[in-house]
């Protein structure tokens, strides 16, 4: 799943167009690395998010197939 819709599937940014402009603007890590948003992400990567003057950590847990509710959306990711 590319990095811009696993960020709106998982609800760490509301919406797809801002977490491609996060990710342009060079403000997520996957582990460790820049990312651009359609980077592949996959189990067990670590996210870093650097926005709105604040930084969250998450190590990827299960990648949804499709869209999926609110409640499920914290399953997918752990923070650090």
């Amino acid at each position: 799943m590319r990095l811009d819709k696993f960020l709106k599937v998982s609800r760490l940014i509301k919406r797809r167009t801002v977490a491609n402009e996060v990710s342009d603007q060079g403000r997520v890590f996957v582990n460790n690395q820049p990312a651009k948003p359609s980077k592949q992400i996959k189990e067990n990567d670590i996210i870093r998010i650097e926005h709105y003057n604040k930084s969250i950590s998450v190590k990827v847990l299960k990648i949804p197939t499709g869209n999926i509710s609110v409640q499920e959306a914290p399953s997918l990711y752990e923070e650090i």
